[in-house]
């Protein structure tokens, strides 16, 4: 009997877990550059110190991430950028470190410093990336920033930085709950020259609606199945306890 209950028990608990993901993943589906996040379940025996061979819990084992690109949209602004094909950008999170995004949404903070949208400061070959005043920009498909003055001899072309762009292997890669990726081991990833971006054009997400709602009512029905398999227990129990007690 508390065979079916251990199964069933953290099954529809894991259940729930997978259920929120799939909610986010709705939530995200128009975020700029967003990575859908997927989960699964697996059995895992028991771990006690006389061995239950035949008791196993149900665990959300595997969670992962769909690398996949998502479509590029124009935008025509200059601070847009989308990474073309594998690839990321690197922001400096306030302790120092690096982590990277799809999300190239950028703007200038109020002292001239190129940040994303919530205020990271976009990584350069030396550090954060400074933008002069009363300068255009236009970013180079090698990620090279161009600043070119509005007044003045408009014919000076000015190199003002270039973005770091890094391609990591992608299992090397997790996650963090600010929606930020970062490596395993902590350490800043190389730059690799082969990554390039579109300037004025932003990625969309790679969420697949269709299929994360398919996704949500077959949860539901498993949800709905594992507790039907508890309630069966509790009867099975109460009709084995009556025969036994009559017995």
């Amino acid at each position: 009997m508390d065979r079916l209950i251990y199964t069933a028990m953290t099954g529809a608990k894991h259940t729930l877990g997978q259920q929120d993901a799939v909610t986010h993943n709705l939530a995200n589906a128009t975020s700029t550059g967003f990575r859908t996040e997927m989960h699964r379940l697996r059995a895992v025996e028991v771990q006690t110190e006389a061995p239950l061979h035949t008791r196993a819990f149900a665990v959300d084992a595997s969670v992962a991430t769909d690398f996949s690109t998502g479509p590029l949209q124009q935008t025509g602004r200059a601070y847009d950028v989308a990474v073309q094909g594998k690839g990321w950008l690197a922001v400096q999170l306030p302790d120092g470190s690096e982590a990277y995004t799809r999300n190239g949404s950028l703007e200038v903070s109020a002292n001239g410093i190129l940040q994303t949208r919530d205020g990271m400061p976009v990584v350069g070959g030396g550090g954060p990336i400074t933008i002069p005043q009363d300068n255009e920009i236009v970013i180079g498909r090698d990620g090279s920033i161009s600043a070119v003055q509005n007044t003045g001899a408009r014919n000076a072309v000015n190199i003002v930085g270039q973005l770091k762009l890094v391609n990591p292997p992608e299992a090397d890669l997790v996650r963090g709950e600010d929606g930020l990726f970062r490596l395993r081991s902590g350490e800043p990833a190389a730059v690799d020259e082969s990554v390039q971006v579109a300037g004025g054009y932003l990625e969309g997400s790679n969420v697949n609606v269709v299929e994360q709602m398919v996704t949500m009512i077959s949860l539901a029905r498993q949800f709905e199945m594992q507790t039907r398999m508890l309630s069966n227990a509790e009867q099975n129990d109460a009709a084995a306890t009556k025969m036994l007690g009559t017995g």
